[in-house]
This record gives structure tokens, C-alpha cells and sequence, in this order.
């Protein structure tokens, strides 16, 4: 065995003798491990951009609203808390209780290398657990209790992973989990932009304006497309119960591509995903390399995506 292969192995065989490191499954090098339990390691709210006098009301109307992210404690009115899935904190991104509305938190990066590049994290997603605006939601059509199906699952929106990455390209990898459409009818799949993300500059330009309840990574519901078929995750019955969801994700920076999603014991390939890059050069930008996720409700009811952890890794 080589020198190299050697500290490899060593190095494999120490992350599985760490608890909070086993439970995943990096490429060699890792460049993020965020434990929630020990603070929000850098994931911060997403805020458009503004001018250089510091004036706020410049910001974008569909960006003014995402709210930072929060530790939270999964605390539920009917079984007080919950707790994270190690320890007791998890970080949560919750939108408000008006369809459309995103709740998003980004974690700033740069490359020090191309090559592949993984996201994993532990994650969970649920709607607010009691509420006028959930059983109003139920009233409107959003789902009949049934004592295993709960209105609440027809009430939550979806959950995006996504990057921004600009190598002198800028481009953004995305993979959402669309539960429903916007009529509230489930859909249980993943899907992907087939166009670039809008930009401020673009709307500083007068290219697009969009509506403070945007969309902002595809605001046309027709520019996002299915893959890999249908996927029905466990939200068990009430949205007070809360399982974890084990969510692998592959790219690789050195062809702008992807490779691959795995969610729990299903794997997605993703190489004939594209990923649609910007026709204009983006200065001030070079070598970035940014996560963000989001949570976004399409009923008048709020919609939370929880992680209790997050590792980043590379081949670099």
C-alpha cells in the first residue's frame, strides 16, 4: 500500500470512530462540518444586494423577506420538544404564513481547487403544527384528515439545495424536493431550473421584475423539470413527528456539472441533469463557491426545513 492509500485509510478509520463524522460519507477532503448544537457555523440570510450607499430600499422586493435562519429546538405544542437529531439543536429556515413566501440561508464559500465537490446533511421538513391558517388551508381543499394522512402534508411547498458558482462562468447547480404544486396537489419529486436563477443586476437592469412572493431561483413554474421519478419521504402522519432524511449530493466544479442525489437508499443520477450558466461575466466573484437552501410554502400556512447537520467535502 502506498503512503497516500495508506493515510487515506487511516484517515477513513477515524471518521468512523467519530460519531458525528461516521454518519456520513466525504470525499477525502472536508471543508465543512456544521454541528448545529455548537452555533449557525456561517449560515446566515440570503439578502439581495443594494447600492453603494447602504440604501436597503434597494433591495429587490422578492428578496427583502427571506429571514435568517434560526436555532431551534423542534419544539411542538403538543409534545413540547423535540430536539435535533444528535443533541438539541438543529437549524431552521421557516417562511412566513403567505403563499409563495421562501425562507432561504446561505453558507459563503470560495475554491481552492475544480473537481468534485459533496453536500451532505441530515434534514427534515414539516408545516406549522397548529394554526388558523392550517385548518383554513384544510377547508380550502389542502387535504382531508384520514388519521394517517394529515391535511398539514398537502400544506408544505418544497426544499431546495442549490449552489452559486462562478469560475469566470457563473452558473448554479439545483435540486429541489417539489412536494406540491402550487394547487396543492402532491407531486413527491425532484426537479430542476432549466434556467439560469435571475440576478439583481438583471433587475437593476429592467430585464425582469418579480413580485415580492417570487419564485427567485425559477420564477416560471414551467422552467423547472422532473428527474429520476417520483419519491415519497416519511413525514409520519402529524407534523409533530419528526424523522431525518439522509441527503448525499455530488457536482463536480471542474465540468460545471452534476453527477449524482442520493436521499436516504435512493440514488439519482444526475449527469444528464444540465445546468444552465449565465450568458454575462459577473465580476468581484471569481473562485465562489456558495450553498444555500430554501424552503418555500405555496399555502397560506408556514413551511420549515430543519438540518441538524451539514459536511462538505472534496477531491481537491
Amino acid at each position: 500500500m502506498t503512503t497516500a492509500a495508506s493515510g487515506r485509510s487511516l484517515a477513513a478509520e477515524l471518521r468512523k470512530a467519530d460519531p458525528a463524522l461516521s454518519r456520513f460519507d466525504p470525499l477525502d477532503r472536508i471543508l465543512v462540518h456544521d454541528d448545529f448544537n455548537t452555533g449557525t457555523h456561517g449560515w446566515i440570510e440570503l439578502l439581495g444586494n443594494y447600492d453603494g450607499h447602504g440604501n436597503l430600499d434597494t433591495v429587490d422586493d422578492h428578496m427583502r423577506d427571506f429571514r435568517p435562519p434560526q436555532l431551534s429546538s423542534c419544539n411542538f405544542f403538543d409534545v413540547g420538544t423535540h430536539g435535533a437529531m444528535s443533541g438539541t439543536y438543529a437549524l431552521k429556515v421557516a417562511t412566513r404564513p403567505l403563499a409563495g413566501h421562501t425562507g432561504v440561508a446561505i453558507r459563503r464559500l470560495t475554491m481552492a481547487g475544480r473537481g468534485r465537490v459533496q453536500f451532505e446533511a441530515y434534514l427534515t421538513f414539516k408545516t406549522e403544527a397548529a394554526s388558523e391558517e392550517n385548518q383554513a388551508a384544510a377547508k380550502a381543499g389542502a387535504g382531508e384528515w384520514d388519521a394517517n394522512l394529515h391535511p398539514s402534508e398537502q400544506q408544505f411547498g418544497a426544499f431546495t439545495i442549490a449552489t452559486d458558482i462562478c469560475d469566470g462562468v457563473r452558473y448554479h447547480c439545483v435540486a429541489r424536493y417539489l412536494n406540491t404544486d402550487l394547487d396543492n396537489n402532491l407531486r413527491r419529486e425532484w426537479v430542476y431550473p432549466t434556467v439560469p436563477e435571475p440576478t439583481p443586476r438583471e433587475h437593476f437592469e429592467g430585464k425582469l421584475k418579480l413580485p415580492p412572493t417570487a419564485d427567485f431561483t425559477a420564477p416560471d413554474p414551467d422552467d423547472w423539470k422532473a428527474f429520476g421519478g417520483p419519491q415519497e419521504l416519511c413525514y409520519n402522519e402529524v407534523p409533530t413527528k419528526v424523522n431525518w432524511h439522509y441527503v448525499r449530493w455530488l457536482i463536480d466544479t471542474s465540468t460545471r456539472s452534476n453527477i449524482e442525489l442520493q436521499v436516504n437508499d435512493t440514488v439519482y443520477d444526475m449527469r444528464d441533469v444540465p445546468v444552465p450558466p449565465y450568458d454575462e461575466e459577473y465580476g468581484s466573484l471569481q473562485n465562489l463557491l456558495n450553498f444555500y437552501v430554501s424552503v418555500r410554502t405555496h399555502t397560506d400556512v408556514r413551511n420549515f426545513l430543519y438540518l441538524d447537520s451539514v459536511l462538505i467535502s472534496v477531491d481537491w
